[in-house]
């Protein structure tokens, strides 16, 4: 019996060794993990300067593969090392006038206008700043919420009143306890999520929406018959005329109204000549055909 028990010990111990001798031969038992960067692409618009320069993004791609030591294998790939761009787009040019590389993370990328020389992104919770010509610069932001509990994904951020941005992502129409808008406080670091008070269920159908000063300005897209535009204080109309338009955005000081580019200047819209197609084609036309590209 002590002859068996002795030698069943030793067969686990020669198990043990030839299972180590195989990962040492298949060096070491543990995955093999590959991270590569690749080259750029994924460029969109982030917003428009005025009415002759706009801001692009675009990230470097990344690919990591892993081989397991079983004989798997998976590949992952996404983007990082954004960057930011600015072009003219009335005129055909070699590439960008101006490009800064702002981190070399590996996280996400995509960049939102925020006035009309700052733009923005999140850095985790935080948020992630930069204006034309300087360094960007991560805000630290705490969260809270003012008589609501569902919060939702900001991704449009204007300026506001008493200094502060507006944020919202979601439904303004939201119903219950959801959050229907945010208010950005930069001076004290604060997001928060709130309901309309009795003082701005006026903006509830705006399709977007910010503020010059103390007036506040709504922006409405009539899907019927294309003659969308702007209301100020709930009671001045400035007309938008322009070709059937589906959606549209404030830029800073300038309007992005379907495929036009339109400025907002003593309450009255001036479109430009110039069309942009979309993200789809960075791509501008001027009325006499000309065709712009946005290269890098």
């Amino acid at each position: 019996m002590k002859f068996w028990i002795v030698s069943k010990m030793y067969a686990r111990r020669l198990c043990a060794l030839y299972f180590v001798l195989a990962c040492v031969g298949m060096l070491g038992c543990s995955d093999r993990v590959e991270f590569k960067w690749v080259g750029r692409g994924n460029m969109s618009i982030a917003g428009f300067i005025d009415d002759s320069l706009v801001v692009a993004y675009d990230c470097r791609g990344w690919l990591e593969t892993t081989e397991t030591w079983n004989g798997g294998y998976s590949e992952d790939e996404s983007c990082g090392h954004d960057r930011l761009l600015v072009f003219n787009y009335r005129v055909q040019e070699d590439g960008p006038r101006w490009t800064d590389s702002l981190t070399n993370k590996s996280g996400g990328y995509r960049w939102y206008q925020l006035t009309d020389s700052i733009f923005w992104r999140w850095e985790g919770k935080n948020i992630l700043l930069w204006k034309i010509d300087e360094t960007a610069h991560e805000a630290k932001i705490s969260r809270k919420n003012e008589g609501c509990l569902h919060t939702f994904e900001i991704d449009r951020m204007h300026q506001w009143l008493d200094n502060s941005f507006i944020a919202f992502g979601g439904r303004l129409t939201a119903e219950g306890d959801s959050c229907q808008y945010a208010v950005l406080d930069t001076i004290a670091g604060t997001l928060t999520f709130k309901r309309l008070s009795d003082g701005l269920e006026r903006i509830k159908e705006c399709d977007d929406v910010r503020a010059w000063g103390d007036d506040v300005y709504c922006l409405l897209l009539d899907e019927k018959d294309g003659n969308s535009f702007v209301l100020k204080n709930e009671k001045d109309s400035i007309f938008a005329p322009m070709e059937k338009l589906f959606e549209g955005r404030f830029c800073g000081n300038m309007l992005e109204l379907g495929v036009r580019i339109c400025s907002l200047t003593k309450d009255e819209i001036t479109c430009s000549d110039v069309k942009w197609t979309g993200n789809e084609e960075l791509e501008f036309y001027q009325n006499d055909g000309t065709i712009i590209h946005l290269e890098y």
